[in-house]
This record gives structure tokens, sequence and C-alpha cells, in this order.
């Protein structure tokens, strides 16, 4: 769903199907009674249609559409997080596709790291000596110049 949504899905082989259900050998396993809340949910379903709907659709240089946003984030990404690495503190940035890092000497008090970041108008990840940035593909450069200049 993009993360939009809840959904989720239960994949298990026919033997784990069975031991799980129940059922004894040789019979049809009852129905898999175990999975998410959002398992099926009709409208996460519908979310989760849309959203590959615009993933599969194809830029004007004939590669799917995500990918070119892809490439543009990641090279926006490079630029802007690049200044970090003069900052004390600071021990790396790595960028991969549309996910940023900047990883610092200490470990990031979390909460007070994500509601900072949450009051500057940018939701980010910190997670231990990392803060991440997943930017949405439908980003436009103001977004991720925002992003960056947040981290």
């Amino acid at each position: 769903t993009g993360g939009y949504c809840t959904l989720g899905a239960t994949l298990a082989t026919e033997d784990v199907a069975r031991a799980v259900s129940g059922a004894p050998p040789g019979e049809d396993p009852l129905p898999l009674m175990h999975g998410p809340t959002f398992m099926g949910n009709p409208l996460a379903c519908a979310v989760a249609a849309a959203s590959l709907a615009l993933l599969t659709r194809t830029g004007d240089d004939g590669r799917a559409w995500w990918a070119g946003r892809v490439d543009a984030i990641e090279a926006q990404l490079r630029e802007e997080l690049a200044p970090c690495l003069e900052m004390d503190g600071v021990r790396d940035v790595r960028v991969l596709g549309a996910i940023g890092v900047v990883e610092l000497d200490e470990p990031l008090d979390a909460s007070a790291v994500a509601g900072r970041c949450r009051d500057l108008g940018v939701w980010l990840r910190p997670f231990g000596k990392l803060l991440y940035a997943m930017p949405p593909y439908v980003c436009e450069r103001e977004d991720v110049a925002a992003i960056g200049a947040v981290m």
C-alpha cells in the first residue's frame, strides 16, 4: 500500500498451514486462521492496487516511472546530505536509492529527535546512531530539500 494503509498477508507451506490449522494428516486443512488483523481488508486491497498501478507506470524514457524518481531523489539526497560530513559528531553519510542516512558518533534520543523533526515538518527515522530519510517517490525537489535541511 506504499505505507499509507495497513495491509498484511500470511504465507505458509502446506505443511505449516496444516500444523497451524490443526488438520489431521490426509485431511484438508481448515482455513488458516492466523495472520494480521488487516489481512484482506477491502479498503487496504484497493489502496494496494492503486499503489501498484502507480509503480507499474512507465516514464517518457520507457523505464518504470518510479525508477526515474528514485534516481532523482538519490542524486538530490547525496547533494543535500554531503554538508553533514563536515559537522562535528557525524561519522558518515550514506545514500542508496531513495534512502539517506546520517550516522553519528553517539546514539540519538529517538523520541526527542523524532519530535523535533515533526516540529520542523518532516518525518525521519532515528535509530540508534542513525538518522534515516526514506522519502516517498512522489516527493518534489522542495520536499527533498526540506528533508535534507532538517537532517
